[in-house]
């Protein structure tokens, strides 16, 4: 029925077609120097922007919809000078033009600069933009470009969208994360070299591997065959993330006996980045070995392991800030004359896969992979549950805190609090240790332990990728993939700070056993800690995609259809949820998504194109928002379902030899979506706490969540004179909460059965959701130098930047007393001006980019510098609101203070930064 279907399809549209179908232009491409097929080239027949890619031969054909009289090839590949080549088409005829050579581009400059961009912010988990710069790298859009290059460092969300919404792939196997939608980049991180073959799709556009979301799919061909032959040594320096870069790659290219191989090492390391402390230490390996069977099979199987340590930096209050600079990070402090970071997230996350490649015939391949990850992800951190809190901006030891003494401001211990932290500031090592000796000498567990929050998963993905060209108008592609994950989730010790005896596995908060079957057991170092279990998760999903190509029309449809199974599994009984309330398996869930979409270019003539793409998906929570505190009981979000996203863009496309410009506007909508968020909180009403309190700390769930994201794009580059390039980009947009949703808290001091208390709706509606600009605009150029040398600069300006908000303060908790009855003295106008979003400053920041290469026979020598942030601006990239607050008169009062003792958290950008390179190629 698909095959009459696709068939009935291609009868309506073949009265586009206007040129014979026997007329064909074939040909190959060669490196210059070495001879040796490249594989990968992109081929575009100018007047209609028809592309095509060469094979592992080098090798590409067009053979349907070909204009006819004097065209021309454009060929270009990343790491190339891109050529054009004339060639005359005549109908019913055959265009041979074999062995067209590529000349490396000894600058390779952009390609730098933007994996430098990648391999730096990637490795933030502040931002829900971490995929942004990764996800564009390889695009030839100026926008897309531009918004990895100039506009990451500033957390700018293209569309406004979280990360989750767009696929990474290795080899057509999909690596964004079950427990929350994201990729984690540092599993590959520091093989900048291996990583260059990349593949595109943006937004809702068709991708040859998977249906993709609706921020597009990257691919990454890890093929060793697919490798440039030769090797390449690289040194890089810089004040960002580390110090130091040390890198080395070889490839192979195809020999004798049909084998390539690809290997890479690289070395990452720094004491401390931008910010105080943050230490980076990082190597990278990998491994690529091809073994061509025969013209039709080939058998791929890759090996990556890129273990990575680096320290975290706070977020801090503007009253830090302002004494400390945007430097300060409060998570370190010095111990036997080092700084040692207290916050570390250290990646070992090894991936292992095999490939199989079969062409079935000219027309039609598939492509069977299979891969496996396993290893762990540990964020370590100081508790304190047998002490007072450690952090040298703790509250309580700020100015603010003495200033807002309820007899009146304390001037004298503010000012002493002032000093002390200017002066110093970080964790008292020391300290921390003394108070665990005289602990132990008094016969009491540590006081202090550093322990690691670890998830250690196992992950097999299998996945099949069909490819046919049904028809010379009439493109199948078709997948069917499986995962499979188990995640082992625990809390561990890994240093008892000089205690003998070790930390009592009990919260402290509420005397609740965290393991109810080991009551009061003593934890050292290499023992689990505070939560024990295992999430669970199977995934099936398969899709198809039919494209069609015709003289003045392209369009595709595709859809896609989901079964995703998540389960819990306590292997510790938590106190407070007794029995298997926490202990044992949980409620296996169920979720079924299906997407649709589709979308058509009509090519109004060979510059002009008019493109619109529409789509509809639903999809399963991630594991992170599924279960409302995963680390205690078994509890599901309440009335949880699938999400739904629908989007739809247009754009007017114009491509000239001199002028390359797009002009999109978008709408995408979230619907159903869910957050869980934890933190401590102060001003709670309800009976449902224990001993009457209004504080505790609380997992925050907000359900059935809408967000709204609509605004436009525009980008344009302009060759100028054969040397000179201008460029400029500009994105609007408002992204907005679009209703109101659901708000309850969960907390082991909750009294009711479950342990939530329920706050009604939270006012949430047409405020801006947080997470970078949401406009953004970059103008520059770039002058490139016959002499190979090169030089550019761009100023980019960024506004409509807003602080993320506490939505408990915007529910019905805000205007209650504990007794749950209005406060007497609540003031609307007050009210009105507290609950008001900040907007943080509109500000400007200056890019330089420059460098120099040499070819000196068959080797090339090439320097490369970058300045960020070029006059030292200081920004706010991002924030929140804390949730101290949670009512009316906490929230009152504490903003009239002079200062406020629970202002909100900001991240700021960096100051000045430098990036060198150079490297060696032979």
């Amino acid at each position: 029925m698909k095959k009459s279907l696709l068939i009935f399809l291609f009868g309506i549209f073949s009265s586009l077609t206007m040129y014979a179908q026997s007329t064909i232009v074939k040909g190959s491409v060669k490196d210059a120097v070495t001879s040796e097929p490249i594989p990968g080239v992109t081929i575009t027949i100018e007047e209609t922007q028809q592309t095509t890619t060469t094979d592992a031969l080098g090798e590409f054909t067009f053979s349907s919809n070909l204009p006819l009289g004097e065209q021309v090839l454009r060929i270009s590949k990343n790491g190339y000078t891109t050529k054009r080549y004339p060639i005359v088409v005549n109908e019913g005829r055959t265009v041979n033009i074999t062995d067209m050579t590529l000349d490396i581009d000894v600058s390779d400059s952009v390609d730098l600069f933007t994996i430098t961009l990648s391999d730096d912010e990637l490795n933030d988990d502040t931002s829900a933009a971490d995929n942004i710069s990764g996800l564009l790298q390889s695009s030839q859009d100026i926008f897309q470009r531009t918004a990895a290059f100039e506009f990451s460092s500033s957390f700018f969300r293209v569309r406004g969208l979280d990360s989750e919404n767009g696929s990474i792939l290795l080899n057509g196997i999909e690596m964004n994360k079950v427990f929350d939608g994201r990729p984690q980049w540092s599993n590959w991180g520091g093989l900048n070299d291996v990583l260059r073959n990349q593949e595109l799709t943006t937004g809702l556009t068709p991708s040859a591997y998977n249906f993709g979301g609706v921020l597009g799919t990257t691919n990454i061909n890890l093929r060793a065959s697919s490798y440039r032959k030769g090797a390449r040594v690289t040194y890089s320096s810089s004040n960002r993330s580390y110090t130091n870069r040390l890198m080395a790659s070889y490839a192979s290219g195809l020999v004798k006996g049909g084998w390539a191989y690809t290997f890479m090492v690289g070395r990452r390391w720094g004491n401390e980045g931008f910010q105080d402390a943050t230490l980076y230490d990082a190597n990278s390996f990998f491994a690529s070995i091809e073994k061509k069977i025969n013209d039709k099979h080939s058998i791929n199987f890759t090996s990556i392991y890129a273990p990575n340590r680096r320290g975290k930096s706070s977020p801090n209050t503007q009253e830090i800030y302002d004494l400390k600079g945007i430097k300060y990070n409060e998570y370190w402090g010095y111990l036997d004359g080092e700084k040692r970071n207290s916050r570390v997230k250290e990646v070992e996350e090894p991936i292992l896969m095999l490939n199989h490649y079969w062409d079935i015939s000219s027309k039609t391949s598939l492509n069977t992979n299979v891969a496996y990850q396993f290893g762990k992800l540990g964020n370590s951190r100081l508790d304190f549950s047998g002490g007072a809190n450690p952090s040298p901006a703790y509250y309580q030891k700020l100015p603010s805190y003495f200033l807002a003494d309820n007899d009146g401001p304390d001037y004298a211990g503010a000012y002493t609090a002032e000093q002390e932290f200017i002066n110093d500031g970080q964790l008292d090592w020391n300290r921390i240790i003394d108070a665990n000796l005289t602990n132990n000498i008094n016969g009491d567990n540590a006081a202090y332990v550093l322990y690691e929050d670890r998830s250690d998963d196992k992950q097999i993905t299998a996945n099949t990728i069909l490819s046919s060209e049904l028809s010379q108008n009439i493109l199948l592609n078709a997948s069917v993939n499986y995962r499979k994950l188990k995640s082992e989730n625990f809390g561990e010790i890994i240093d008892v700070l000089g205690s003998t005896v070790g930390a009592l596995n009990v919260d402290a908060f509420d005397g609740y056993q965290f393991d109810a079957q080991n009551p009061d057991r003593s934890v050292g170092e290499g023992d689990k800690f505070r939560y024990n279990y295992n999430l669970h998760a199977d995934i099936v999903s398969g899709y198809a995609q039919a494209q069609f190509k015709y003289n003045k029309v392209d369009f595709y449809v595709a859809g896609s259809l989901t079964s995703t199974q998540y389960q819990r599994e306590g292997l510790w009984e938590h106190s407070r949820f007794a029995g298997d309330g926490s202990y044992g398996k949980g409620e296996k869930l169920s979720f079924t998504g299906f997407g649709a979409k589709g979308g058509f270019t009509y090519k109004i003539t060979g510059k002009h194109l008019f493109d619109v793409n529409a789509g509809y998906i639903t999809r399963a929570p991630s594991l992170r928002n599924t279960y409302s505190n995963s680390r205690e009981n078994h509890n599901i979000v309440r009335g949880i379902e699938e999400e739904k996203v629908t989007s739809v863009d247009a754009s007017y496309i114009f491509r000239s030899p001199i002028v390359k410009a797009r002009l999109t506007g978008f709408y995408s909508k979230i619907e159903d979506a869910n957050e869980v968020s934890f933190y401590y909180a102060d001003g709670l009403s309800g009976f449902e706490i224990e001993d009457n309190e209004t504080s505790a700390f609380v997992q925050e769930v907000l359900q059935g969540i809408d967000k709204r994201h609509i605004g436009a794009e525009f980008g344009i580059e302009a060759q100028v004179t054969p040397t000179i390039k201008l460029k400029g980009a500009a994105s609007i947009g408002q992204y907005t909460y679009d209703n109101n949703p659901n708000l309850y808290l969960t907390s082991a001091s909750f009294t009711s059965q479950d342990g939530s208390i329920s706050y009604g709706e939270a006012n949430l509606k047409d405020y801006k959701i947080a997470g970078g600009p949401q406009r953004a605009a970059s103008i520059g150029f770039e002058y490139r130098d016959p002499d190979y040398w090169w030089f550019g600069a761009t100023a980019n300006f960024f506004s409509n930047a807003y602080l993320d908000i506490n939505p408990l303060t915007r529910t019905e908790n805000f205007y209650l007393d504990a007794d749950g009855l209005p406060f007497n003295d609540y003031d609307e106008a007050i009210a009105t001006e507290l609950l008001k979003q900040e907007e943080f400053d509109d500000y400007m920041v200056v890019n330089l980019i420059g460098g120099k290469s040499w070819k000196i026979d068959d080797y090339y020598i090439g320097f490369f510098a970058s300045v960020g942030n070029l006059f030292d601006k200081e920004y706010k990239t991002g924030g929140f609101e804390q949730g101290r607050n949670a009512n009316y008169r906490e929230l009152r009062d504490d903003s009239a203070n002079p200062k406020r003792v629970f202002g909100p958290k900001y991240w700021y950008g960096r100051g000045t930064n430098y990036f060198v390179n150079v490297y060696f190629r032979f």
